[in-house]
């Protein structure tokens, strides 16, 4: 680390980024099982699924750009690995190709996952008077709450 002089210590800058990276690892393995089912998805609601998928990891493409930039802004390093991300998160990889109807499940778990995560990391943030990253965690928060409700609306 370098000397980064932003009004947040060094142990809080690490305790966030540590905080972040399970943010990051979480957003990319639900980026990646979302693109998955994009791809494999088959039924009766093939087109609307198809085109909700596309536009989930449409989003969370620049969310993990956004997410990884901030934790280098903390100075620290960002995982960019399978591995590092399947060490990270709390996101399970899923087998095989589930029914579309099983996939909506799987990504609803997923998307309520990451607002945890987010909630445990804007603690910290907050705790340190880190607006920065307080103020993105919160509206990835927001994003993730929105799409875990529309995917649970197309189950009833």
């Amino acid at each position: 680390m370098t000397d980064v002089d932003i009004g947040i210590s060094k142990e809080n800058r690490l305790e966030i980024a540590e905080g972040l990276k399970r943010l990051l690892a979480d957003s990319y393995t639900l980026y990646l099982q979302t693109h998955n089912f994009h791809w494999n998805v088959t039924g009766m609601q093939f087109r609307e699924l198809h085109l909700m998928f596309e536009e989930h990891y449409t989003e969370m493409a620049i969310a993990v750009d956004d997410i990884a930039e901030r934790i280098r802004t903390l100075d620290v390093a960002a995982p960019g690995t399978y591995k590092e991300f399947a060490k990270l998160s709390s996101i399970e990889e899923v087998e095989g190709v589930p029914s579309s109807t099983d996939m909506v499940k799987l990504l609803t778990k997923g998307h309520e996952q990451v607002i945890k995560t987010s909630r445990d990391v804007l603690k910290v943030a907050q705790a340190a008077d880190d607006e920065s990253t307080a103020s993105l965690v919160s509206d990835r928060m927001r994003i993730h709450e929105k799409t875990a409700w529309m995917l649970r609306a197309t189950q009833k």
